[in-house]
């Protein structure tokens, strides 16, 4: 059995991998290949292409990569013709992905959408896409499956895998102790979160310090810890910081993300799919996403839903306040910080906020994604060699 994986994100690698992993733990032998990131290389699988280093959001910043892009769907499609997978599997990403997704329907091979883009809130006038292209949906929300199901596509719910790694992971014990010594009664760590993309890291990681800075100037003790994706992104943000703000208590981390949000007591970060581990954790955050013109004006015509996060999304209301400024962002960095400084000094609006986030995680944390995805896929590619072998 061969499968091929088309994932874009950073945060799809991690899943996929898992993914990976079980299915060759359910079926010994089946072979996994396409694009992703170092995580599924590790697990595994042959990449043909690090699509996770083409990770971009919007329109602007495509543009450079577009030929790049177009160059790398080429060939998925001759590797598709020649090698016949017996299913393709998609992670989010949906801009290239549905060129992938349309180019194994024409050859007639199975395609599954695991963790799909929320079209129900961005685009649902793309659904007769998802119908046309996708054979079944592997969904991480329970109201996503009805909404798909409606309008005539194939939908099965797995849950969402973020829940899963967030229980199976263990914790750096020691650097929580090292880097958040907590004292009784006070609260004074804020987890800084800057996003996984460099566009994402250029363009918020400035609004973030000037935040950083107005909570400073309140609360001289607070401490910011950075959770960077890669060393690259590390060293991008040490340097803004040390032009910007060298006064800040900063300490800036690869690979302990899970930590830093565990250890603090609010965040601080860029939208993206890392608000469902803070909403797993519970922990209190703001959400800042910095906008270009030209995508602010898309957002305003085209899209529904008038949230960022995918908390946010579920919830149907800010439960985590979201800012997402256009020109000038004082008035966005003003709020923000008044928030965190609520936060952090005033112990019945903490409590109540970490309660709300909560009532919704247990709403919506259902365990088992990437078992659930792995024997869905199987199951379906199963029923399916059955059926031919009994029509033959």
């Amino acid at each position: 059995m061969h499968i091929f994986f088309s994932v874009g994100e950073p945060s799809g690698d991690l899943h996929a991998a898992k993914l990976v992993a079980e299915l060759q733990r359910r079926e010994p032998g089946v072979e996994c290949s396409g694009f992703g990131g170092p995580l599924m290389e590790a697990s595994g699988c042959r990449l043909l292409y690090r699509l996770t280093d083409l990770a971009v959001m919007g329109f602007l910043p495509v543009v450079p990569l577009l030929f790049k892009f177009i160059r790398v769907a080429r060939g998925a499609q001759k590797f598709l013709k020649e090698h016949r997978p017996d299913a393709v599997v998609l992670v989010d990403f949906p801009g290239f992905n549905w060129w992938i997704a349309r180019g194994a329907k024409k050859l007639g091979i199975p395609v599954f959408y695991y963790l799909p883009p929320q079209l129900w809130a961005w685009a649902p006038w793309r659904v007769g896409r998802m119908k046309k292209y996708v054979d079944c949906v592997l969904s991480c929300l329970p109201f996503e499956v009805d909404w798909y199901r409606r309008r005539g596509v194939l939908a099965r719910f797995v849950g969402h895998p973020f829940f899963d790694e967030v229980a199976q992971r263990p914790l750096d014990r020691q650097f929580i102790a090292e880097h958040c010594p907590t004292k009784p009664g006070r609260r004074r760590t804020i987890a800084v979160l800057p996003g996984s993309r460099r566009h994402e890291v250029q363009q918020n990681f400035p609004v973030q310090i000037r935040v950083m800075r107005r909570l400073y100037r309140s609360l001289p003790d607070v401490r910011f810890l950075v959770a960077s994706y890669k060393e690259e992104q590390r060293e991008s943000c040490a340097k803004m910081l040390a032009d910007q703000a060298p006064e800040l208590a900063v300490t800036l981390h690869v690979g302990k993300t899970s930590e830093i949000i565990e250890a603090a007591d609010a965040c601080l970060m860029v939208s993206g799919s890392v608000s469902l581990e803070v909403l797993a954790r519970k922990t209190p955050a703001v959400v800042v996403y910095r906008l270009n013109r030209a995508f602010y004006y898309f957002c305003r015509v085209m899209i529904t839903c008038k949230f960022f996060s995918l908390p946010n999304l579920i919830a149907g209301r800010p439960i985590m306040p979201e800012f997402a400024p256009v020109d000038n962002p004082r008035p966005a960095i003003g709020a923000m910080t008044d928030l965190l400084q609520l936060w952090l000094t005033d112990d019945e609006a903490y409590a109540a906020q970490s309660a709300d986030l909560g009532r919704l995680r247990d709403e919506v944390a259902t365990a088992g994604a990437t078992a659930n995805a792995a024997a869905a896929i199987l199951d379906r590619l199963q029923s399916t060699s059955q059926a031919l072998r009994s029509a033959a």
